[in-house]
């Protein structure tokens, strides 16, 4: 095992530290170079670039983890491959085959094993993929080169409350997607539509918004960069539409509320349900589940609060549940982590 960098893990924030490596490969001529890896923490990139233009740019984040056991733990790579394959498809982006990708991203966590926090410090190794047209064109069209850069960095909570209930408020005045529009993907140009919501909502003691439906505002969207989540009378109910992206994080955890007992319901949520849930969360991979402890609606001036602004049984049951396969302390069952040889 590589000896571990000296950092105060346990105080680390969400944020990009330097590591060792990252790992590139370009589509050129048809075909995938064979990954490099390097130090080199820049890009030298054509100004006529598309991803610069016409965003053709697609992201992911996942993560390792050192287990119980020491051995380091990959949570559910295969998933963020095939949503990256989305992702490209639906920008008219070269497709990274999946067995590319689960290998890059082997090969990155283990050129940076130093970095991968201790267990028992909460926190982990953050793996981030992106995907974006490097080659030039000036008239709009897809571009004829594309960079896979994988890189890494170790990040403590999302959130600085930890597993804490947040704050939020509904935002009816910005949309995070159109309805047919690129919600469904992980697109870097719906974050950029979402930082004016979010920083207005910051400015207002709120560290996330609640978006709902562009068409009609009168479904639930997601919550800030996350899916959102109720809890009420024995269901999991979380919403399904063309602009919510499909997270990883919630379709683990609706398959552990279903193995936990709760009867999972993926479908279309009114933003009049928010009254009736005993317990709200916001479901991703850099927080895995951020409790709601209170939405704020401006246009009521009402605020919906859940166990009385503390964590919910069910969504404490779920995160630990969850934080336990991905530490190796509980049985992966459903055969969700890469164990690193």
């Amino acid at each position: 095992m590589a000896t571990t960098v000296d950092l105060d893990w346990k105080n680390l924030s969400f944020g990009y530290l330097k590591t060792d490596y990252n790992i590139r490969s370009y589509f050129r001529n048809g075909a995938w170079t064979t990954p490099e890896m390097t130090s080199d923490e820049t890009v030298n990139l054509h100004m006529a670039a598309t991803g610069l233009h016409y965003g053709q740019e697609a992201f992911e984040g996942l993560k390792a983890f050192r287990g119980v056991d020491g051995q380091v733990r990959i949570f559910r790579a295969d998933e963020n491959g095939k949503r990256l394959a989305s992702s490209a498809e639906y920008l008219r982006m070269a497709v990274p085959p999946l067995e590319l990708f689960i290998d890059m991203v082997k090969q990155v966590v283990k050129a940076n094993e130093r970095f991968i926090p201790p267990y028992g410090t909460g926190a982990s190794l953050y793996i981030r993929p992106v995907l974006f047209g490097s080659g030039p064109q000036v008239g709009v069209k897809p571009a004829d080169e594309y960079l896979l850069i994988i890189f890494v960095t170790p990040v403590g909570p999302y959130y600085k409350e930890g597993f804490n209930p947040i704050r939020v408020i509904i935002d009816r005045d910005h949309d995070r997607a159109a309805p047919l529009g690129t919600g469904h993907i992980k697109a870097g140009g719906n974050y950029g539509a979402s930082l004016i919501s979010s920083e207005e909502a910051h400015d207002k003691g709120y560290p996330s918004v609640l978006y709902l439906d562009a068409k009609e505002k009168k479904h639930i969207d997601e919550c800030g960069a996350a899916n959102f989540f109720g809890i009420r009378d024995g269901r999991y109910i979380t919403p399904k539409s063309h602009s919510v992206l499909p997270s990883i994080t919630n379709m683990s955890l609706m398959t552990l509320a279903a193995d936990l007992g709760l009867k999972v319901e993926s479908r279309p949520v009114e933003a009049e349900e928010l009254s009736t849930f005993s317990e709200a969360g916001a479901c991703g991979t850099a927080a895995v589940i951020s409790p709601i402890g209170s939405i704020y609606d401006p246009e009521t001036n009402h605020t919906y609060t859940y166990n009385n602004g503390e964590p919910g049984e069910w969504s404490k049951k779920l995160y630990h549940k969850l934080r336990a396969i991905q530490y190796g302390e509980e049985s992966d069952t459903h055969g969700w982590n890469l164990v690193l040889e």
